[in-house]
């Protein structure tokens, strides 16, 4: 969908070949200081797809900000085609307080469609509705894991919708989830507007991940091209992007000292030890086997558990899929190396 010649954004009118830094009113603090909502809205001189990027909607996870600071930095965007709305901290209560909940104990990603008099994250979810969602014909939503918990590079999407389906494989992360969304979510608010989202998820709440970054921020431009609103390029094809259809938590069978087997993208074979749990003097030990073959998306870095803490994420491969899960392993290999030349940026160390 082609956008109209007049956009606005909180009042503001941004034209043809212009950019705009908006604030918008999401609540005040206690002592009455106004909280806003940081948005930079990025217009090309010709017409074409809104798409917008948003992070930290969960206010600890922070690798989407950095994206998007990445993304907006790039020479390419100067060549923009439609228009770019980028929301690099949509939870501004929890970034300030390093939280993933706002301050009415909720989680905004289970808020929406939200409501005009409704508690702040209700409040929080209307505006972004209002203001970002609606006038977007797609979008990309950033996320991390939890704490102690990184996520290996991965889509989450639902691939049954044909076009949601060719955005993630644009987008080729090592990994694509097929993950219809839950209820009151922005990918469910979305998807109900027929805005097809995707949801990128990569590395761990609270901490940057260099390579989980370059790999958003390959994504990011690559959904950008197959969009149109980037000129393709002559560059080789990223690698296929493997798909799951479902996934699963392995729980920790007793409370005790975790040692964890596998790291994020192995591949496991039904049966096989994942992490072993025993007590601090390595009595009663007891393996953590995989139910299924399948990669490792997510894991418990904190070696000390409760009975039934979830310690192993893994996705449950198809019959065929071997050869290509292999390549997962070393997908931080493809990454490491020098920055890449359109976003030439310093690597976090």
């Amino acid at each position: 969908m082609a956008e109209q010649q007049t956009l606005s954004v909180g009042g503001v009118e941004i034209a043809p070949g212009t950019q705009h830094s908006i604030d918008l009113p999401i609540a005040e603090l206690y002592t009455g200081a106004p909280v806003t909502m940081p948005v930079r809205v990025l217009r090309g001189k010709r017409d074409g797809p809104v798409l917008f990027v948003s992070a930290a909607i969960h206010g600890d996870e922070l690798n989407g900000v950095e994206i998007i600071r990445r993304v907006l930095r790039m020479p390419g965007l100067k060549r923009l085609r439609g228009t770019v709305i980028a929301v690099p901290i949509v939870n501004v209560h929890g970034f300030l307080r390093q939280s993933r909940y706002m301050p009415d104990r909720r989680d905004l990603n289970r808020s929406f469609p939200g409501s005009e008099t409704g508690s702040v994250a209700a409040r929080t979810a209307h505006v972004f509705l209002k203001e970002i969602v609606e006038k977007a014909d797609f979008g990309i939503d950033l996320h991390t894991g939890a704490i102690h918990r990184p996520n290996l590079p991965q889509i989450r999407a639902n691939l049954k919708d044909k076009p949601t389906l060719e955005l993630a494989e644009a987008f080729a992360a090592p990994l694509v989830l097929d993950s219809p969304p839950a209820d009151g979510t922005l990918r469910d608010l979305a998807t109900s507007n027929g805005v097809p989202v995707l949801l990128y998820e990569s590395g761990e709440a609270l901490r940057f991940d260099e390579v989980a970054i370059r790999i958003g921020v390959a994504g990011v431009t690559r959904v950008l091209r197959h969009l149109g609103m980037l000129p393709a390029t002559g560059k080789a094809a990223a690698k296929p992007t493997l798909q799951a259809a479902s996934s699963q938590w392995l729980r920790a069978p007793q409370s005790g000292i975790l040692r964890s087997l596998v790291k994020l993208g192995a591949m496991v074979e039904a049966g096989q030890a994942v992490a072993m749990v025993a007590d601090p003097f390595g009595d009663g030990e007891v393996a953590i086997g995989a139910p299924t073959r399948g990669v490792v998306i997510g894991r418990l870095n904190l070696p000390v558990v409760h009975e039934g803490d979830a310690v192993c994420h893994l996705a449950k491969l198809p019959g065929d899929a071997s050869a290509m899960a292999e390549q997962i392993v070393d997908y931080r290999s493809d990454y490491d190396g020098e920055p890449p030349a359109m976003n030439p940026e310093p690597p976090i160390a």
